[in-house]
């Protein structure tokens, strides 16, 4: 038996959020604790597992706060380094009326890219059950080839690989390049989580469905399109289907779809892997991550909302 269930990998970072407006205009900000993977990891650990987390920080206030938030949530930080020279890396976030998020990164450089293969303890990846990423760290050097030797070896290990490809304009010097950068670690993927608009980005086509089905034909075993409010598309090579979100009223949606995927990767774990998973199953696992996501969205920030399993299973009781 595998001694992680799940590690996940990348940024762990300060997201500046919004909460508010001064009486002369000037927008206040909350200093939350972010990073997809981070998320990832957190959302997993509120939720019954026992993560671990590789990445870099600062050693600063915001890196040691960081660290701090992830042990306090049982993640294992054994893969968490501090950079002596280099800042934490900071994300600010502003939120329209809708809730919807707007990113601006001060990353250049910021801690988070500056982690290296020599940073990675070995037995992470040789002892993960589940091996997560995703694709922000794959915007520079040297955290690019770092996360890309770990995914190959946690994959010759035999961890599950489950990869997010969030899609951050800003951090791009083209979208050409992302396109390319962020496909490329497609043939090693087991479970792929995109949002609806991603879709065209990674697989080429703008018809989820066929999206889903140019994702399958690259060796994806699972293909989970995230769709907002109305939840989730899945595919696999057997069958394809919808499994409707919750209704809840939005607060943020920051730190929504890796809840979703934390929660799923939750589930994964639970029952021991992805061998024959069938389809009614895999729809009640998604319906659970539905509901995780359903409750982080009712809350501001993204670590601070993220639920536990009593939160979600209300939300699932209606």
């Amino acid at each position: 038996m595998k001694r992680y269930p799940l590690v996940t990998m990348g940024e762990l970072l300060v997201d500046l959020t919004q909460v508010g407006v001064q009486e002369n205009g000037v927008a206040l900000l909350a200093a939350n604790p972010g990073g997809a993977p981070a998320n990832v990891a957190v959302a997993a650990a509120r939720l019954g597992l026992k993560p671990a987390f590789i990445g870099r920080v600062g050693q600063d206030a915001f890196g040691d706060e960081l660290r701090r938030v992830l042990e306090e949530n049982g993640v294992d930080t054994t893969g968490l380094s501090s950079d002596p020279t280099v800042p934490t890396t900071l994300a600010v976030v502003t939120v329209n009326g809708a809730g919807e998020r707007s990113f601006a990164f001060y990353r250049s450089p910021g801690a988070d890219i500056c982690l290296s293969a020599e940073d990675v303890p070995a037995p992470l990846l040789e002892n993960a059950e589940i091996f997560h990423f995703g694709s922000v760290s794959l915007t520079a050097e040297p955290c690019k080839s770092a996360v890309l030797s770990a995914v190959q070896k946690a994959k010759e290990a035999g961890a599950i690989i489950t990869y997010d490809p969030n899609y951050r304009p800003a951090l791009w010097d083209s979208e050409a390049r992302a396109i390319t950068e962020m496909r490329a670690p497609l043939p090693l993927v087991d479970i792929l989580k995109i949002s609806d608009e991603e879709v065209l980005l990674v697989s080429g086509e703008r018809d989820i469905e066929k999206g889903a089905t140019a994702l399958l034909n690259k060796g994806i075993a699972l293909v989970l399109i995230t769709l907002g409010a109305e939840g989730v598309f899945y595919a696999t090579k057997e069958f394809c289907g919808r499994v409707a979100g919750f209704s809840v009223k939005v607060a943020d949606t920051n730190g929504a779809g890796d809840t979703f995927f934390g929660a799923f990767l939750s589930r994964v774990s639970a029952r021991g892997g992805m061998e024959n998973l069938g389809q009614a199953e895999l729809e009640e696992m998604l319906r659970f991550a539905n509901a995780a996501a359903a409750v982080t969205t009712s809350r501001a920030g993204a670590i601070p909302a993220m639920p536990n399993l009593q939160d979600v299973k209300t939300m699932l009781q209606g």
